[in-house]
């Protein structure tokens, strides 16, 4: 079964999301959380929500707040606001009866799942796709002109996916805050890592760093041939597999 819902986040905005649930009650579910600019409906998670439903788990992917169809305006983003709504997609898992809980995350969803998923004792299980996991680097998504712009206005506007969008110099300065590695040290719960060894946006060297700086149970696959968005249909069908029979054997262990 699956179907649109709505929750609040922190600042009392309305998040959307899509909860998929098995026809029997389960007590094991999968938060999972889009790259930078990007949707709940990117194929890669509609993907492996669907197959772990299957498998018998729950899962739910939603739009963080300024993006896709979730109240809340981009400019305001931030990886501290992220990070809050995956509490509050985690809390409303938790309503539909989950306990082992799970995160996914892909591209900036990964490290955002990896820098909740270090230090919140509810989450069981991590696994990032195509993150850059050896420091947060935002200001590596700005150009040469764009890098100035910042520097001159305090903000820098731009286009993606279609949509006309501004970052301001908070995000940059919330980003500094945190330590992806220290995060990775400090995981002593299972993680995969999953990355493609043509991703034309975060280099694949990005996952070998994560599996020597994780502390705890740490899993590092290559996918070959596989590009950041996982693209082509056979290599996200094997990502999917990868990553439904992780979940399984951690919530069953």
């Amino acid at each position: 079964m699956e179907r649109r819902i709505q929750f609040d986040n922190d600042a009392g905005e309305s998040l959307s999301g899509t909860l998929h649930l098995p026809e029997s009650p389960v007590e094991t579910g999968v938060v999972l959380s889009h790259c930078f600019t990007c949707s709940r409906h990117t194929s890669i998670l509609r993907w492996i929500c669907e197959a772990l439903t299957r498998e018998g788990m729950a899962a739910l992917r939603f739009d963080f707040s300024g993006n896709g169809q979730s109240e809340g305006d981009f400019t305001d983003s931030n990886y501290s606001k992220m990070m809050d709504e995956i509490g509050s997609a985690t809390r409303r898992l938790e309503q539909e009866g989950v306990r082992w809980i799970g995160l996914l995350g892909h591209s900036l969803g990964a490290s955002v799942s990896v820098l909740y998923g270090a230090d919140a004792d509810r989450i069981r299980a991590v696994c990032a796709i195509a993150g850059r996991l050896s420091g947060t680097m935002a200001d590596r998504i700005l150009s040469p002109f764009q890098q100035q712009e910042m520097e001159r206005t305090g903000q820098v506007a731009f286009t993606s996916r279609g949509r006309d969008l501004t970052l301001t110099r908070s995000f940059f300065e919330d980003a500094r805050r945190f330590d992806l590695p220290g995060a990775l040290r400090r995981m002593h719960k299972p993680l995969l890592v999953v990355h493609g060894d043509r991703d034309e946006i975060v280099p694949v060297m990005e996952a070998d760093r994560a599996g020597k700086e994780a502390a705890g149970t740490v899993t590092v696959e290559i996918v070959p041939g596989a590009d950041h968005m996982f693209s082509d249909d056979a290599q996200r069908r094997k990502v999917t597999d990868m990553v439904v029979s992780w979940f399984l054997r951690q919530s069953r262990s």
